[in-house]
């Protein structure tokens, strides 16, 4: 609060604060040093106003005073100054340009002034500027005693500044007095806490009595009698009525004499109590944005924390990863060397065994060339002869083994190795960080989740504040009946209707999001309950292309002489379930049929052909129960045009039963009945059904 209580020029607690017509508040001191003198001839009368005179404040007409003004800053730098224009301008702590005064002031500080009337008179044309909002007001003949005085400011900085003084002491103390921590407000009196626990324990009556910290009750034991406001314009009038137009107290005076007369106008009390009602409760609604702001600072100062251990914890993370790509490399390395020196030890090894094999076969060969030569001295015509052919077949063979590849080396020096780093120190060039966490658990939007018939609709979301990838998501279902949880969508689309469901059944439902790095938690579990009654309509998806459907789907017939099925387009697998079908048109006498079917049942034969249906076919004088095409329990008493044949699908008992006209049609159809069936009937162009509305 104490930002509340300072001035914006001096930088100090309010003394003697005026209230300027922009509802800014100025010391009295502080707005007679920034006042500018404007020149006569740029400042009609027209245009000069009061602090009590422009109660109506018209900010358009102060933009036009503004002319006076800096462009860029709002304050009076125009003619003369009301000190030499020559004396340097001073600046506020917060920045707010000060003009010293035009007369000398005593030593003392500017804050000890004496009465506004023993002040210098103020030059004409003097124009003051707010100092917070830059608004600029031209003052008339009464100066700054035209704007009003805040004494209830005065009176909280006065409070405030009493209550940073020093401690109160305890009253009932009887040696050196300890400092006071409470005051009782209904024994008005301070206790230090010995005392209060000694001489006003908290139970029996003094329970009820209010204790407040001393400051505080040092404030409610002034009794000091409230000032009577007095008119800036009338001063020996007292302000007793509120004018409604320009929101101001104004005396009787005002209202016979000023410009106030033709204004409504409304008792002070009335409005001060008002005013006071007003200022509370948006006080209050100020009070709950506070303490939301405070829960708010709480939050982000624990996130700043989280954020410091999360950064630790990350750099470490960080380092480990890249110490382990250090160590496989350098792993790597030890694995290229190593067929490195295996490529050089074996290069090595066939040049050298090349080197023996050829130093051998050389000194043989050379031995032979010796040798030859030798023999090739001798003069012995017939010794020659016995031993030449030999040797020229020995010469023959030793150059033949020296033939194409033998002086060729089976080794280069060269290695033929070269390391393909290009993808890897690609692959290092684009290492960056990826979502390392998985995601959060979704939020299932509940004004979106409803439940139609026997279909569950579920919606759901990131958190708002998630920045975490998702890939998809995973919605499971447990039966219906408090069993396990099943996957019943995978993909990434956040909306989701599953179909097929039991009637009158209690689904719990939960979601998760899942990314590269695995599944994250489940949302809140979400009970959704099925329809009570069961309901269906024939299903054009899954009819033959010769039905015809009408009436909203729950009248068919066929264009075929043949016999077509259609379906419901609602399954059934647990409870018990009636329903009736009504016969509308019967010609020639056909022999439709009326029963339940699998999913995948034939379409274009009579129900109950396949072992896919189960069904009883009628005509106008018996019916037969019939699957699989095998046909049982023949029984008189067929149907006609407005006869009604009724359905009883009975899991609980596992039976199958018919009614033609609410009797039931020979004995119980079908037995074992288990699994999901689905309403079917099989007709032909000269049939008609409907199903009741």
């Amino acid at each position: 609060m104490e930002e509340e209580l300072k001035c914006p020029v001096c930088g100090s607690f309010f003394r003697e604060p005026i209230i300027l017509p922009c509802s800014h508040n100025i010391c009295l001191a502080c707005a007679r040093n920034i006042l500018v003198q404007t020149p006569d001839a740029e400042s009609p009368q027209s245009s000069r106003a009061s602090g009590s005179g422009v109660s109506d404040y018209d900010y358009l007409d102060l933009d036009k005073m503004s002319l006076y003004s800096e462009a860029d800053s709002g304050y009076g730098s125009y003619g003369g100054f009301v000190s030499s224009p020559t004396t340097p301008c001073q600046k506020s702590p917060n920045g707010v340009r000060v003009f010293p005064p035009a007369v000398p002031q005593p030593p003392s500080q500017h804050h000890l002034l004496g009465h506004p009337s023993s002040l210098p008179p103020i030059p004409r044309n003097s124009c003051l500027t707010c100092p917070q909002c830059h608004r600029s007001l031209i003052l008339d003949e009464r100066g700054l005693r035209g704007f009003a005085k805040n004494r209830v400011l005065e009176g909280v900085v006065d409070r405030y500044q009493q209550s940073k003084t020093a401690a109160l002491k305890c009253q009932l103390c009887e040696k050196s007095p300890k400092e006071a921590t409470v005051m009782c407000e209904q024994c008005d009196v301070f206790y230090c806490d010995p005392c209060r626990l000694r001489c006003h324990p908290p139970r029996g009556p003094l329970a009820k009595h209010r204790l407040v910290p001393p400051a505080q009750g040092r404030v409610s034991r002034r009794t000091s009698p409230r000032k009577i406001s007095t008119c800036t314009e009338h001063e020996l009038e007292n302000l007793s009525m509120y004018c409604v137009q320009c929101k101001m107290p104004v005396c009787y005076q005002c209202l016979e004499e000023g410009k106030h007369g033709t204004h409504e106008v409304k008792a002070l009390g009335a409005m001060w109590k008002l005013h006071k009602g007003q200022l509370s409760q948006a006080l209050n609604i100020l009070s709950d944005r506070a303490t939301e702001a405070k829960e708010f600072l709480v939050q982000l100062r624990n996130m700043v924390q989280h954020i410091q251990e999360n950064g630790v914890e990350f750099e470490a993370c960080l380092v480990a990863q890249c110490d382990a790509l250090i160590d496989a490399l350098n792993r790597r390395k030890a694995q290229l060397l190593t067929r490195v020196n295996n490529e050089h030890e074996h290069k090595l090894k066939v040049v050298r065994d090349q080197i023996s094999h050829c130093t051998v076969k050389l000194r043989q060969t050379t031995g032979l060339m010796e040798y030859c030569l030798e023999v090739i001295k001798e003069n012995d015509p017939s010794g020659f002869l016995q031993i030449s052919d030999a040797l020229i077949r020995r010469v023959h063979m030793t150059e033949g083994q020296w033939g194409k590849g033998t002086l060729t080396p089976r080794m280069t020096s060269d290695f033929d190795l070269t390391l393909d780093s290009g993808p890897l120190l690609q692959t290092i060039h684009q290492l960056d960080f990826i979502q390392m966490k998985v995601p959060s658990a979704p939020m299932l939007q509940l004004e979106e989740c409803c439940t139609i018939n026997n279909s569950a609709t579920l919606s759901w979301k990131q958190p708002p504040l998630s920045t975490i990838a998702v890939d998809g998501y995973i919605l499971e279902l447990d039966d219906g009946n408090g069993g396990q949880f099943r996957e019943v969508y995978v993909g990434t689309e956040t909306i989701c209707t599953v179909d097929g469901l039991h009637y009158n059944s209690t689904y719990m439902s939960r979601v998760k999001a899942f990314n590269a790095s695995g599944v994250g938690q489940y949302s809140k579990t979400l009970a959704m309950q099925t329809s009570e009654i069961a309901w269906f309509t024939f299903d054009p998806a899954s009819a033959h292309p010769d039905i015809i459907l009408s009436n909203d789907n729950l009248t068919v017939t066929c264009n075929s002489y043949d016999d077509r099925v259609v379906m419901g387009n609602s399954g059934f697998s647990r409870g018990v379930h009636y329903w009736e079908i009504t016969v509308d048109r019967y010609d020639n006498h056909p022999d439709p049929a009326f029963g339940v079917a699998r999913g995948d049942v034939l379409k274009d034969v009579m129900l109950g052909k396949d072992d896919k249906a189960w069904a009883m076919y009628v005509d106008n004088n018996r019916s037969w129960f019939m699957h699989n095409n095998s046909h049982t329990n023949r029984t008189d008493g067929g149907v006609s045009e407005e006869a009604t044949v009724g359905v009883l699908l009975d899991f609980t008992r596992g039976v199958l039963i018919f009614l033609i006209n609410d009797e039931q049609q020979g004995p119980v159809a079908f037995e074992g009945i288990e699994g999901i069936y689905y309403p079917a009937v099989s007709l032909n162009r000269n049939v008609q059904f409907s199903q009741p509305e």
